[in-house]
């Protein structure tokens, strides 16, 4: 369960895409955990560009594993 308010990521849609923000230590572990660096095209790496078809089944994972996404 979360010990704050602060978001562990903020997710910004641009349209065509989704970035996902990672704002904590924690954040940054799972993305490196689940997503990785390497995972298609990630030039604004930590931040990671996602299609809007798997925006929801990445939230529900993060949340899943009980950080907060805003």
């Amino acid at each position: 369960m979360p010990t704050s308010n602060f978001p562990d990521f903020t997710v910004q849609n641009e349209g065509s895409i989704f970035l996902l923000h990672p704002r904590t230590d924690a954040a940054r572990s799972w993305i490196e955990e689940h997503i990785g660096e390497a995972n298609g095209s990630q030039p604004y790496w930590p931040n990671v560009v996602i299609e809007p078809r798997y925006v929801g089944d990445i939230v529900n994972g993060i949340t899943a594993d009980g950080l907060v996404v805003c």
